[in-house]
Parts: structure tokens; sequence; C-alpha cells
């Protein structure tokens, strides 16, 4: 039995792409709609968000490595369809200004793990993504690499910190 990765991720011609993917249907069908569901929560709180990027290739990442984009060389959860990035939508440009404070409440209301805490917020943290949410915490992340874990439906990050 497979997984949203091994069965829709794997086969998308998207696959090794070096662009920049925001197709909310490259994220798995709970986080697709946790991350839509924060989009809708911040809009009614005055603040209009905006999905930059869900799928991100092994190839895209090395790529935005060697731009100095990102300290990491290797492709986090944004490839298994559990991560994306949302930022600020100032007249529909996206933008990384300002405090991202409310994203980090929404995600963990909603269940998901924010960059700027990573779950953890009583941990001071030295990487910090704060546009970043991830359903699936930093010690699922070697099994989750490793094809050795998938969530379930009722997975819930928080109950497995």
């Amino acid at each position: 039995m497979g997984n949203f990765y091994t069965d829709t991720i794997k086969s998308d011609k998207r696959f090794k792409s070096k662009d920049r993917i925001s197709d909310i249907l490259l994220l798995e069908p709970v986080t697709r709609k946790i991350v839509l569901s924060i989009i809708e929560q911040a809009k009614l709180n005055g603040l209009e968000l905006m999905v930059f990027e869900t799928y991100r290739s092994q190839d895209r990442q090395a790529l935005l490595y060697e731009q100095g984009a990102t300290k990491l060389q290797k492709v986090g959860v944004h490839h298994y369809g559990l991560a994306c990035d949302i930022v600020k939508s100032i007249n529909g440009e996206p933008s990384w200004k300002g405090d991202f404070t409310l994203l980090g409440q929404l995600a963990w209301h909603n269940k998901m793990i924010w960059g700027g805490d990573w779950g953890t917020p009583t941990i001071k943290h030295t990487f910090i993504d704060d546009d970043h949410v991830q359903r699936c915490t930093i010690g699922r992340q070697a099994l989750l690499f490793s094809g050795q874990w998938y969530p379930d439906e009722q997975y819930d990050p928080y109950q497995d910190l």
C-alpha cells in the first residue's frame, strides 16, 4: 500500500523540477485542507496570506543552496507533500516583511508545526523559517526521508513531539 508521496508526487512530471511550485494539489490531502484553513482563518483576522511554495525537488533545493537562498543542502519535508511556505500577500505579491506570529498561532491551532518554533517554543532554535509550516515533527523526519514512515489522516504532530 502506498501513500501520497509514492502514489502522487513521485509520478508527477515536476518531480525533478528546478522551478518553484505552489500547486496546492501537491500537498497531501490533510495537509492541503489545513493550509487552506490557515489562509482562511488569517483572512478573518485581517491578514492576507498566500501559498508561495509547496512541493520542492532535490534539484531545486540544490539550486537554492548554491544561490545562498537556503542553509539546507538537502530538501526536507517539502519534498513529501507535507510542508509549504505561506507568505503575506500584498496587492497579490508575496512578502516576507513583518511579523509571522499569527501564522505560528494558526499553525499550532490547526496541528501544524511552524518553522518559527518547530513545535517547541520553549527551546531556542538556531534555524528559524517563519513562513514555513509542516505536518511532521523534526523527530519524525529521518523516518519520513528513509521511506519508513508517512503520516496517516489522524496524525497529530503535537502528540508526537
